[in-house]
């Protein structure tokens, strides 16, 4: 469908997409009533839309249980999951691209790399299988927010993640797959080509005139850096949810 699906809106060629962790919200928290108050406002003047590397449970947790209706698209796991006003559209398995055999070699790897590293303290769910890729964890998605915190500052200082991305893609160079590093536990694992540029598939026959992006990891190795950098795109690097809110009154006064 043409952008004249959105003809109540000031700006009908507009659409603005936000990462969700460290964009909308602080990360693995609620959104705030300022930010959904100031998503409501933008929304009467372009098309909005978020894309979040995590599956849609959790920006259920996140953004609230009216995501749907909230936001014109939302886009879980890049894209690879997505919805338009409501309604699901094609989708994408990692499994079914990289196949049995050498995602058992790749888990293996990644749960024997896990066992040896020395970090003071591991919690559980170290790999967590997505539709569209894996979420790999040193310290466990089940950490809690102070041990979450704690992890960050450990791998700030000590560069685990970075040294853990670079040591899988010497070992399965062989594979056509993305290491991204996003948010303060963990990084993903996908296809290449299946980063947050994979949802821009979606509306690039909408005939959208500009697509705005705001993210906080837009540096190289983060999960906001490829569609950060589209020359299709124009990106907006923010370090918190007040800057987000910040810019957007700039940009739609």
């Amino acid at each position: 469908m043409p952008v004249s699906s959105f003809a109540d809106r000031q700006h009908p060629d507009t659409i603005v997409l936000f990462d969700v962790d460290g964009t909308l919200t602080v990360a693995r928290s609620f959104v705030t009533q300022e930010m959904k108050d100031t998503l409501a406002e933008l929304r009467k003047k372009a098309v909005i839309g978020f894309v979040g590397g995590s599956d849609l449970s959790k920006q259920y947790e996140q953004l609230g249980d009216g995501i749907l209706q909230d936001f014109d698209y939302c886009f879980a796991e890049n894209g690879l999951t997505a919805y338009r006003l409501g309604e699901k559209m094609a989708s994408q398995s990692f499994i079914e691209w990289i196949g049995d055999a050498e995602y058992n070699k790749l888990v293996n790897y990644i749960l024997r790399y896990i066992a040896d590293m020395d970090i003071p303290k591991k919690r559980g769910t170290f790999v967590e299988f997505r539709n569209g890729m894996i979420n790999v964890s040193p310290i466990g998605r089940n950490c809690n927010r102070e041990e979450r915190n704690e992890f960050e500052k450990y791998d700030l200082a000590r560069g685990l993640r970075k040294k853990f991305v670079e040591d899988l893609r010497k070992e399965f160079s062989h594979l056509a797959l993305t290491f991204s590093i996003g948010g303060q536990i963990s990084f993903d694992v996908f296809p290449t080509g299946w980063d947050k540029t994979y949802c821009l598939r979606h509306i690039e026959h909408e005939g959208f005139k500009k697509i705005h992006f705001f993210g906080d990891k837009t540096f190289e190795g983060g999960n906001d850096y490829e569609i950060y950098n589209d020359p299709r795109v124009t990106g907006h690097s923010v370090t918190c949810p007040e800057d987000t809110i910040r810019i957007l009154k700039e940009l739609f006064p």
